[in-house]
């Protein structure tokens, strides 16, 4: 069971509801700790679960669990942001839990941050969308962003995107074409442009170049710790119920 705690009494007044999940060029997660450092958002929440590796992430001498969520009263904004990649076989459930918050706090609208396989020249995000009308006209005089029209997707964020479909509940994807091989920058600053556009903010992305080296640094090191304590555990649980059989 997937549990998303909130530890602030905080009075929500239908924010928006920026999400951040580890993708190519690791967009997502570098895109939403930006935005959260340069908007000072303020920690108000964890999400936790028997199944997630049990991994704990380090931060200015403190322990945080990976995904957390900040809130902002003066942008109207809470965020999401995790620091290891959503289990396949949990994505369905971490959807659900996800719709449920949604819900129950009256979120406005979903913005997830996130990229997709580089295409070209890497001068585009691409869009989709459970309104496509509403937001044709808020993005039509935004540079260099593609509504796409066919295609498919996968993940935490597709599935947030049929049912907010199914429940008119707005939900927006905004992927910036990024490298696969490393931590792309450039593509965080894309998608945080096209957030700026959408929700008239001002976040300057010029110093994203400079504090990505480290933001590569610190996420590479505790994905890869996650993907080692999965593996492990796996290893493990394969053993036990091998030895139970023999």
């Amino acid at each position: 069971m997937i549990e998303i705690k909130l530890i602030k009494n905080v009075k929500l007044n239908r924010p928006y509801f920026i999400e951040g999940l580890p993708g190519l060029g690791l967009v997502g997660t570098v895109a939403a700790t930006y935005l959260v450092q340069k908007l000072n958002m303020e920690y108000i929440g964890y999400v936790r679960s028997k199944d997630f590796p049990p991994l704990v992430a380090i931060h200015d001498y403190k322990p945080y669990y990976p995904i957390r969520i900040y809130y902002s009263k003066k942008y109207n904004l809470i965020a999401m942001l995790s620091e290891f990649i959503i289990p396949m076989n949990m994505v369905q459930e971490m959807s659900e839990a996800l719709l449920a918050f949604i819900k129950k706090y009256k979120i406005r609208g979903v913005i997830s941050l996130g990229s997709i396989t580089i295409k070209g020249e890497q001068d585009t995000v691409y869009v989709i969308t459970s309104e496509h009308k509403k937001l044709a006209k808020k993005i039509k005089d935004i540079p260099d962003v593609e509504i796409i029209k066919e295609g498919a997707t996968t993940g935490v964020t597709a599935m947030l995107l049929a049912e907010g479909m199914m429940q008119k509940i707005p939900v927006i994807s905004l992927l910036a074409e990024a490298h696969s091989e490393y931590v792309d920058p450039k593509g965080a600053s894309m998608v945080l442009n096209v957030l700026n556009e959408l929700l008239g903010m001002d976040i300057n992305t010029k110093e994203l170049d400079k504090e990505a080296k480290e933001i590569d640094r610190q996420m590479k090191n505790i994905i890869e710790k996650g993907k080692r304590v999965q593996k492990r555990y796996k290893e493990i649980e394969k053993g036990s119920l091998e030895s139970m059989y023999q």
